[in-house]
């Protein structure tokens, strides 16, 4: 079947790759071959919006057949980081050629020795992608991720919070500046105080689809101040949730707080009657965080393949 490539152009795009990602999501039997919904959105609403990643109309290619339906997706993330959203039905090597190559031509960022540089995302088993990507030229870099999954019907583990700190949902906007402060403490330990730009950034992410204020929960220390959080993304479409971000103030480490915010959003999924939750590790550290303590044992392990022009 003949498929023709074009730029993201407007919101009926966003709302049609969402479905399109529904749709993967769902014939990948839940798996994350594919970007959930949740992971554009939050590009969408904080990648772009907030952190000056990307934009829709330059940085996302969409793949349709002659019905007009969207076969494959191609998007980055951070700079030069390419990820293929692809249909199993429509996937061949022509397409996985055609993705490659539009990566390389429009998703390059500059590297300090004014060459151009951009990773693609695949699976260590996809025998068809790396051959190709080994063909032109990509290798290995040391960048990993594993999207983790638990089905809800396992128990849920139980983790004693620390004396003194309570868990519960975030207020109304009254403490938005109290969660991007401890946002930015627990993602910028080593930077200077100085440097923290404010917390008008949280309207964009309560602005996200998905988002719900009794799924972002936070861990408060004895004297008020927030101290650990982790914001639940449900899917109601998918019957699934996704944590993202997930982070404690270094001066409230070692208290078992991530722990205890994540085991209070399971319990919420749960009520949902959801069917699965997911989490992206990267390190050691998340690894045995996510897949030993909590539960989220079954996974998907990505690569990055880099090039350099």
């Amino acid at each position: 079947m003949k498929l023709t490539v074009r730029n993201y152009k407007t919101d009926s795009d966003y709302q049609g790759i969402r479905e399109f990602l529904h749709h993967v999501f769902v014939l990948n039997d839940y798996w994350e071959h594919s970007w959930q919904v949740m992971r554009f959105d939050y590009w969408r609403w904080h990648g772009i919006l907030n952190m000056g990643d990307g934009q829709l109309e330059t940085d996302v290619f969409i793949w349709e057949t002659p019905k007009g339906d969207i076969a494959a997706v191609l998007n980055r993330e951070a700079p030069g980081s390419c990820w293929l959203q692809v249909h199993p039905d429509y996937r061949t090597r022509e397409l996985e050629e055609q993705m490659i190559s539009v990566a390389a031509k429009h998703l390059t960022v500059p590297t300090a020795d004014s060459n151009q540089r951009h990773h693609i995302w695949t699976e260590p088993s996809d025998d068809l992608r790396l051959e190709i990507l080994k063909r032109h030229g990509y290798t290995k870099s040391k960048r990993n991720e594993c999207q983790r999954r638990r089905c809800m019907s396992v128990p849920i583990p139980e983790f004693p919070i620390a004396d003194g700190y309570t868990v519960r949902a975030l207020g109304d906007t009254d403490e938005l500046p109290a969660r991007s402060w401890v946002s930015w403490r627990a993602f910028h330990p080593n930077e200077p105080d100085e440097a923290y730009q404010g917390w008008q950034w949280y309207h964009n992410i309560q602005k996200a689809p998905l988002y719900r204020r009794d799924l972002d929960i936070v861990a408060v220390a004895p004297g008020g101040k927030l101290a650990a959080f982790c914001t639940v993304w449900f899917d109601d479409v998918s019957n699934t949730g996704v944590f993202e971000p997930v982070g404690t103030d270094p001066d409230h480490q070692r208290r078992g707080l991530a722990s205890a915010v994540m085991t209070e959003g399971l319990r919420r999924l749960r009520r949902l009657d959801a069917k699965y939750a997911y989490v992206g590790s990267w390190n050691e550290a998340t690894h045995t965080l996510y897949g030993d303590k909590m539960g989220f044992k079954d996974y998907v392990a990505l690569e990055a393949w880099e090039k350099v022009v």
